[in-house]
């Protein structure tokens, strides 16, 4: 598998566990908030897999771990390759995905490979290609999200509220696409010649505004 970065050491990426997070290149988005930007080509440097691979070997016991990110990780077609090898040294897999590739989704869980999911939600269905600077299947989105919620595997939906984005645009995502899952509501954090970040307060009131309909919703990034 591609490896465009390598985090050895990380105490947020994977609920309540210390990991280290692998970083894939590539993306079918060009989210214009995107601070992966630099590992979205295909011509850039490569980390060594086996590199990657024995540091793992050595840190059995002490990290608990392995989150597999991007860009978008589905698109690498070694990806299970490596999360098999990985799993087989006895650590936990959190997949971080655009949902855009269901089958590969359905595939690593039904083969018992990934243990959590965080996949990103980045707008309502109808706002997706304008969010996403691309052209989006979005009956590919909800295939991912309807599978998630039916599956059984631990995951959590979460949107990073990006200037584009509205209060009404978050409570659509939460009441339309993340219903009775965890959800978590990102500040945006502002990007070279990037707009303005929402206020702390408008972050709050959208948040609060999501559990009045009923939703779940937790801030991150304040």
């Amino acid at each position: 598998m591609k490896i465009a970065g390598f985090q050895k050491t990380s105490f947020v990426d994977f609920p309540k566990m210390v990991s280290c997070v692998v970083f894939t290149p590539g993306c079918n988005m060009r989210c214009s908030y995107c601070h992966n930007k630099h590992i979205l080509s295909g011509n850039i440097p490569k980390v060594d897999q086996f590199t990657v691979l024995d540091y793992l070997k050595k840190r059995v016991g002490v990290i608990g771990g392995v989150v597999v990110s991007g860009g978008e990780p589905t698109l690498q077609s070694g990806l299970e390759n490596f999360v098999t090898v990985v799993k087989n040294m006895g650590y936990k897999i959190k997949l971080d995905t655009n949902g855009t590739n269901p089958n590969v989704l359905k595939s690593l869980c039904e083969k018992g490979l990934v243990d959590y999911v965080a996949m990103d939600l980045k707008a309502p269905f109808e706002k997706y290609s304008e969010i996403c600077c691309a052209e989006i299947n979005t009956d590919k989105i909800r295939e991912s999200i309807e599978y998630l919620q039916k599956s059984g595997i631990s995951h959590e939906f979460r949107t990073t509220f990006c200037p584009e984005l509205t209060k009404e645009d978050v409570v659509l995502i939460s009441e339309n696409m993340a219903k009775n899952s965890e959800f978590y509501l990102q500040q945006y954090r502002q990007v070279d010649g990037g707009n303005e970040p929402h206020s702390r307060e408008y972050v709050e009131q959208t948040a609060e505004l999501v559990r009045q309909n009923g939703g779940k919703c937790t801030v991150r990034g304040l």
